[in-house]
């Protein structure tokens, strides 16, 4: 028999110690220098749940298996999204100008609360979702995505990175929630610096603030019909902070999920050589690209946060009641338990644990699906011979606690001159193999779920 894992160390959250020496900073240079040889570190020596450190040095759990996971996401009787129940929180502990607490902190909104309230508020934000137009949204894609190329096409180079994955998602989101255009690349530093906790989160998660209560002053005035209209119209009356944390919630999530997986999609496909003809028109790999991606580097590595609302046992160790608990999903994804080869592909099956699970598995999940289709079938219309500029050069990262970031993807393509493109047609389909659901966690149906069965079969 395997011997069991060490006991943690005096200073974690199980001891009810303060000390710090000997527990990994999920934060620290070894961690986001190379995240997967901590997490694997990590399970080596305390197995599927160890004792870490967020951001300030607050202590907290890191969930490391697959199946503990799933046992988080599902058993709310236990573990809770409200931050309310954080016991550093509740104590005193945390400061007002933790950088760390615009991603942990409670906001009226569906993720930061559960049971019936969660209901109440999740039923606004997925029913004014489903009252999108379908072809609108992908004409949208579309026109943004010709709209970036526009700005590089004559060169003959550009950086996918820099001037496309990190420019459209927000692009899109402004025109669903009716923002000007040139609201976006100062959306998306805010959000970038929010979500890498630089020493401007707080101030950028207050100028997204500040935005966006502009934005529903003006809606108030001028109905639209644009998501934010359709919450503040909703029957089931949002109190303005509610209305103002889910457009917060839903904009930052959107866009901070479809960025990285955009650039990991376009970075293998054209890399893999299982995935090289999808640009080329070979329509049924590039799904299939996604899904890898989803698996293999999800957006989010890890996704905060949950406390244990009871004393309880996870994966061996002893949780206290108000304890920090963060989802490794990225080291579930990739658990020895579950996928003990990582050579075979799993790319027709969703049952990664990338959008969370349970009651609060994300409802927007399809987001990140449909416009990472349609931008890469849009790019692959307008630059068909695109190929990497230097193949043999590792990629290059920024890593930060919660995910990896690619900040650099060089392409190379003939260079064209600027000319009013034609109206994007779909190259022909081919059937998709019937893909092996989560038997767990079903995939959701709602709106933007639909659009991607739509638009990509």
């Amino acid at each position: 028999m395997t011997a069991p894992p060490p006991v943690p160390p005096p200073g974690c959250p199980a001891h009810g110690g303060t000390a710090t020496e000997g527990i990994t900073r999920l934060y620290g240079p070894e961690a986001t220098a190379d995240p997967v040889a901590t997490y694997e570190r990590l399970r080596a020596e305390y197995g599927a749940v160890a004792p870490i450190l967020v951001d300030g040095d607050f202590p907290g759990w890191l969930v490391l298996g697959y199946r503990e996971n799933l046992e988080v996401m599902r058993t709310p009787s236990r573990f809770s999204r409200d931050a309310r129940n954080w016991r550093d929180w509740r104590e005193g502990r945390i400061p007002p100008d933790a950088t760390i607490l615009p991603i942990m902190e409670y906001r009226p909104d569906c993720v930061s609360s559960d049971g019936a309230e969660h209901q109440r508020l999740r039923t606004v934000v997925t029913e004014s979702l489903d009252r999108f137009d379908h072809r609108g949204v992908r004409k949208h894609v579309q026109r943004m995505t010709h709209e970036l190329v526009d700005k590089f096409t004559a060169d003959g180079h550009a950086d996918l990175v820099t001037q496309f994955t990190q420019q459209l998602p927000m692009l899109v989101i402004a025109q669903l929630y009716g923002l000007p255009d040139d609201m976006g690349p100062r959306l998306v530093q805010a959000t970038a610096e929010l979500m890498m906790q630089t020493e401007k989160a707080l101030e950028s998660n207050e100028f997204i603030l500040q935005t966006l209560k502009d934005l529903i002053e003006r809606k108030r005035r001028e109905p639209a019909p644009d998501f934010p209209t359709w919450l503040i119209e909703h029957r089931n009356n949002l109190s303005p902070d509610e209305i103002l944390h889910h457009l917060r919630l839903v904009m930052v999530a959107a866009n901070e999920l479809t960025i990285p997986l955009m650039s990991n999609t376009l970075r293998v496909v054209l890399s893999d050589d299982r995935y090289l003809s999808s640009l080329a028109g070979a329509r049924l790999a590039l799904p299939n690209a996604v899904e890898q991606v989803l698996w293999d580097e999800p957006p989010l590595w890890v996704i905060p946060g949950r406390w244990a609302l009871v004393d309880t046992e996870l994966g061996g160790r002893k949780i206290k009641a108000g304890d920090l608990l963060v989802l490794g999903v990225m080291a579930g994804n990739v658990d020895p338990q579950i996928r003990a080869d990582l050579t075979v592909p799993v790319h027709t099956n969703r049952a990664h644990l990338a959008f969370s699970g349970g009651a609060h598995a994300c409802p927007g999940q399809d987001i990140g699906r449909a416009i990472t289709e349609t931008a890469l079938d849009t790019l692959n219309a307008r630059l068909p011979d695109i190929r990497l500029s230097h193949p043999d050069r590792p990629p290059a990262w920024h890593a930060a606690t919660w995910a990896r970031y690619l900040t650099s993807l060089p392409v190379d393509f003939t260079p064209r001159p600027l000319v009013d493109p034609p109206e994007w047609v779909p190259p022909p389909r081919t059937p998709r193999p019937p893909r092996h659901e989560d038997p767990i966690e079903p995939v959701p149906t709602g709106w933007w779920s639909r659009l991607a069965g739509w638009l990509f079969g």
